[in-house]
């Protein structure tokens, strides 16, 4: 999911490797690379606005985006409910609630220019993969949602699911070896900078998304006829 800060104090090198100039692979993340996520999309119309601005405020007053780091790490949904409404009170933990249960009113599309992306990499012979820090109670909602994204995707490593996340090296070397990738030939994409020093760290080649376009110029940098 898009992140805040870790429960877990991290650090990682920010040194990139020996880079070959072309990819056999390419590893996307989910929210805010392959899927636009809007808390507020999920909450406006149902609670006050003031309320859902103050959640989704960077500052963060409301624990939401905490305790849905928990669920991405592998926490329960049960244990993460009952631990917010100790700490936030039954209100909020209402709140709460209803976002987990309509997770996927927050993703409200697929970021404009990856459908083709994908595909344009698929038929150029690079192989597609996913890995996101994402609650396994939540993450099913995004295929369901998309099931092109699914279709297109030759899998994907989900951080609930594992109990490893990003930028540990861990989740990283999970990926490579579950698919059976070349580390060296494999380039991540992520919105989150940390996340993308985690696999630069871990031998990847890695590089920030901003967006469709500027992603299509990275790989052709690289060598990738897209």
């Amino acid at each position: 999911m898009p992140e805040r800060t870790s429960s877990i104090p991290l650090s990682v090198e920010s040194r990139s490797p020996a880079e070959p100039s072309t990819p056999t692979d390419v590893i996307f993340d989910f929210c805010g690379v392959l899927l636009d996520w809007r808390c507020d999309a999920c909450l406006r119309g149902h609670w006050p606005d003031s309320l859902v601005e103050r959640i989704c405020a960077d500052d963060d007053p409301y624990g939401f985006f905490e305790y849905e780091a928990r669920m991405d790490q592998g926490q329960p949904y049960t244990r993460a409910l009952a631990d917010y409404a100790i700490e936030y009170g039954g209100d909020m933990a209402k709140v709460f609630d209803y976002y987990i249960a309509h997770y996927a009113d927050s993703l409200t599309r697929i970021v404009p220019g990856m459908e083709t992306l994908l595909r344009d990499l698929i038929h150029a012979g690079v192989g597609v993969w996913g890995l996101t820090n994402w609650a396994s109670e939540t993450f099913p909602v995004a295929f369901e949602k998309f099931p092109v994204l699914e279709t297109l995707l030759q899998g994907t490593v989900v951080s609930g699911r594992e109990h490893v996340f990003k930028p540990h090296r861990s989740i990283y070397d999970l990926t490579v070896n579950r698919f059976g990738l070349a580390r060296e030939r494999c380039l991540f994409f992520d919105d989150t900078v940390r996340n993308v020093e985690g696999a630069r760290a871990a031998g990847l080649m890695a590089r920030v998304f901003t967006d469709s376009d500027s992603a299509r110029l990275d790989l052709r940098g690289l060598g990738v006829d897209v």
